[in-house]
This record gives structure tokens, sequence and C-alpha cells, in this order.
């Protein structure tokens, strides 16, 4: 899934570097201060017949300070079984069953991110990500609840479309994970095999300007 997911990313990354008009400025008729939107990563919901299928939803709700200086809250969900530093070659790897938890992890996510633009749609951007866990085993009872804070740095480049209603911002980050509490034992023991940071993230997130 995470394969395909990637492929479809680095694609719309490439496609929409054909646009160059992206930069807001408040002379614009066009410039609108709030926006709401989410991240066409949820598409990976839609594969058929995927045993790690993430449930993952996502949406965001946006400020424009100024045009340069953007803030917006992420409410999210998703339920993953493996350790969260595999690499890339690891995740999409038919046979990572060998390194999955016995069982999974749902979260509920509560964001908070700024992104800065520095010239026309080029922008880089922080996110501070409080994730409230439930671990389950493999007949999913319940283990017991657990807390992440998850910091992302990103680089991207915001494209307008449709007379600035709409927007898309493909995007490569940095994610880690710094804080992070009561992990079961059993969990404990995969994530310990990886890092505890996730590089070349992408991300595709879009939006409705109003």
């Amino acid at each position: 899934m995470q394969k395909k997911i990637l492929c479809f990313a680095l694609i719309l990354m490439m496609a929409s570097t054909l646009q160059v008009k992206a930069q807001y400025a408040k002379t614009d008729s066009t410039y609108k201060k709030f926006f709401i939107g989410s991240t066409l990563l949820m598409l990976g919901n839609l594969i058929p017949n995927d045993p790690n299928a993430p449930e993952f939803v996502q949406l965001n709700v946006g400020y424009r300070i100024t045009p340069k200086n953007v803030v917006f809250l992420e409410l999210k969900t998703s339920k993953f079984n493996w350790p969260l530093g595999m690499p890339w070659e690891e995740i999409v790897d038919e046979q990572r069953a060998q390194y999955n938890f016995p069982g999974y992890v749902r979260q509920y996510i509560l964001g908070v991110a700024y992104n800065h633009f520095w010239w026309k749609g080029l922008y880089t951007g922080v996110h501070a990500m409080n994730a409230f866990q439930t671990y389950r085993n493999e007949d999913k009872t319940k283990i017991t609840n657990g807390y992440t804070l998850f910091m992302t740095y990103r680089l991207g480049y915001q494209v307008k479309l449709f007379k600035n209603r709409f927007f898309i911002e493909p995007s490569i980050g940095l994610t880690h994970w710094p804080i992070k509490t009561n992990t079961p034992q059993s969990f404990k023991l995969e994530e310990s095999k990886w890092p505890n940071y996730f590089g070349w993230e992408p991300g595709l997130h879009f939006g409705f300007n109003f």
C-alpha cells in the first residue's frame, strides 16, 4: 500500500512543478485568510483488500496571519501495525510481517502547524502533533493507552488552482518523536530495532480557501 501511495505522491509532485503562480498578496483580489483541507494520502484507504489499511482520516483548518505566515490545526486518526521508524524499503517489502507489532495502534492526533512562504509558493513548515494512542493485541483486545509527540519538518510548494479557490501542496518531510510514553513491552521490542525518526515522508495537502 505504502509503495503505491509513494509513487502517486511523486507523480503529483513532479506535475505540480509546472505551476509557477502560488504566492499570495493582500492586493490580490483572490486572497483569502481562511482555508480548510486534508491530504490526498487518504486515497490509500481505497486500496481494495489491503490487510494493512491505515483507516487514515485528516482534517486541516487554517488561518493566514499574513501572506507569508500561516498557522493551522490538524485533526487526524489512523491505525498502524509496524514500527514507524522503518525505512521505505522495509515498509513496502511484502515480507515485512516479521517486523510487525503483535497487534496494532489506533491513534487520534491533535496537531498545530506553521508554514512560512519564502518565494512564490515555496515554503517550509513545522508540525507539532499530539498523538493519543490505544494499543491492542492481535485479537483487538485493548492493552493500554499511550502518548507520542510527533514533530515534522517540511519543505514544499503551494500551487493555486481555479483562481485560488483551491490549492495543493506537495512536500517532503522529516518526522521524529522526542516524547513517547507507556508503550507496551512487546511493541517496544519491535520499535527498538529502528530509529525514532522517519525521513522522506511525502505530503500531499490540499485545501479550499474562503
